[in-house]
């Protein structure tokens, strides 16, 4: 062999360690970026993530989303049940990071690195605005207060009655937060305490529920990385939360969430409206229903509910327009701008069209259009997760009435875990189609006598004896 043969074959060997240890990623961050995907795991919520009707929603969805474009790799969710599917993924090390609402505790620190808070929360004693608001914890006392069994809210009930001996609560297992402040929006129950996000987002649906005051906080909320000697993402994190506050991304995303449009029933503010405001769109109305073969009125109504037809309407989540169609569903219905009122109404009215037809053939009738609404508000899939409860619970999942009952259990965990599409706001698609059918009824009687004072018009014209 050659002087020049020895000199590759030893040379063979420290390419190869060469070419391997290149292959290898640095670290965390690079291991990421080398697979081009971002693992991301949270948790199924109002304040977290879920499926809304226009696709993927949530603040935390949002932040991971935003991370993993600063990034310039895709993102991953995994959805964990619970804390402690959280807590065994962190020690496992088989995630990138926890992007779940987590409050920053000290017995969480010892597992888990925390990136910078992006959200501070307090404990909050909630009632209705319609009674008088209690101003400290011994105004509590003589209250009735419901609170979710096991939860932190409870916690700090026991702690507070160490101090207070005749505070009392009733702990309730088969309950969500949700069902707890409509109980309190409804005054069944005087008292319940929520985290100040949990309560700022659903308040919009619920405009008596007040704030009496702060009971516990401020505990912040922060993303959660396995806890190693690679800072490298965890450092990044940094960078990008930095980022988002300075450019003014992150307050706005706040407002986006928590900052909605408070929804009031008021019937009498709607007649008003009606002969105010309608008739600048009813002609719009009109044709939309006779292209699509649905009630004019209907479709009014649903604008009405919407937006109380205000063509230049939007929401913090981006839906816009007298119809309020999201982006997604705009573009997927030919609707080029969303604020200009003969589209939006054409739009809404051609996607609602759409939803009644592609419902499947077993439900008939007036079920089929209400099915149809409820889709139009929280989407298709929600609608049939909540059809394929009724149907386990032996309802008839082809009626209305029947459906309509389960639709709230897809804001409990215990039924929307179960569900493919997961978390939902069951009760607003509820609320949604009654008060379009309030709607509704006012506009039908206000059109019947119309047209029967236009024919007694007519016969007046005709015979001046009559």
């Amino acid at each position: 062999m050659t002087k020049h043969s020895w000199f590759h074959v030893l040379l063979l060997p420290v390419m190869v360690l060469l070419l391997h240890a290149c292959s290898e990623p640095r670290n965390k961050l690079d291991a990421v970026k080398r697979s081009g995907e971002l693992v991301v795991m949270t948790l199924n919520g109002p304040t977290t993530y879920y499926e809304g009707p226009g696709g993927p929603a949530g603040i935390e969805y949002d932040l991971a989303k935003a991370f993993a474009d600063y990034l310039g790799v895709k993102l991953r969710l995994v959805v964990a049940e619970n804390m402690e599917e959280i807590e065994a993924a962190i020690l496992a090390n088989k995630i990138d990071l926890v992007a779940a609402g987590i409050r920053v505790t000290g017995e969480r620190k010892k597992i888990m690195r925390f990136a910078p808070p992006y959200q501070q929360v307090y404990q909050q004693v909630v009632y209705n605005k319609n009674n008088r608001r209690p101003r400290t914890v011994r105004d509590l006392l003589r209250k009735q207060i419901e609170v979710i069994h096991g939860s932190a809210y409870e916690n700090t009930l026991k702690d507070l009655k160490k101090r207070y001996k005749r505070l009392k609560w009733l702990s309730l297992h088969d309950k969500d937060i949700e069902e707890l402040l409509r109980n309190v929006w409804q005054d069944v129950v005087d008292i319940t305490i929520a985290d100040s996000n949990i309560y700022s987002i659903h308040r919009q649906y619920y405009p008596e529920l007040r704030v009496a005051f702060n009971i516990k906080g401020p505990q912040n909320l922060a993303w959660a990385f396995p806890k190693s000697l690679d800072k490298s993402l965890y450092n990044q994190s940094v960078k990008f939360f930095r980022k988002q506050a300075r450019s003014g991304d992150l307050a706005r995303l706040h407002e986006r969430y928590y900052s909605g449009r408070v929804s009031y029933f008021n019937l009498t503010i709607y007649r008003l409206r009606v002969q105010n405001r309608l008739p600048k769109y009813q002609q719009l109305f009109e044709a939309a229903g006779r292209k699509y073969n649905i009630d004019w009125r209907l479709l009014a109504a649903m604008g009405y509910q919407e937006s109380y037809w205000d063509p230049n309407a939007i929401s913090p989540t981006g839906v816009r327009g007298i119809m309020m169609l999201t982006n997604i569903t705009a573009k997927s219905i030919g609707v080029s701008n969303r604020v200009d009122p003969k589209q939006s109404i054409d739009g809404g009215a051609r996607y609602l069209r759409k939803l009644i037809d592609r419902m499947p053939k077993q439900i008939k009738g007036k079920d089929r259009l209400w099915m149809a609404l409820a889709a139009y508000n929280v989407g298709y899939y929600h609608v049939q997760d909540a059809r394929i409860i009724t149907r386990k619970q032996r309802g008839n999942a082809h009626r209305w009435k029947d459906v309509k009952e389960r639709l709230p259990l897809l804001s409990r965990p215990f039924w929307f875990q179960k569900t493919k599409y997961g978390y939902a706001r069951g009760y607003e698609p509820v609320e949604y189609v009654t008060r379009i059918r309030a709607y509704y009824n006012v506009l039908v009687k206000v059109d019947s006598t119309e047209q029967e004072q236009q024919k007694s018009d007519a016969l007046d014209f005709r015979n001046p004896a009559l």
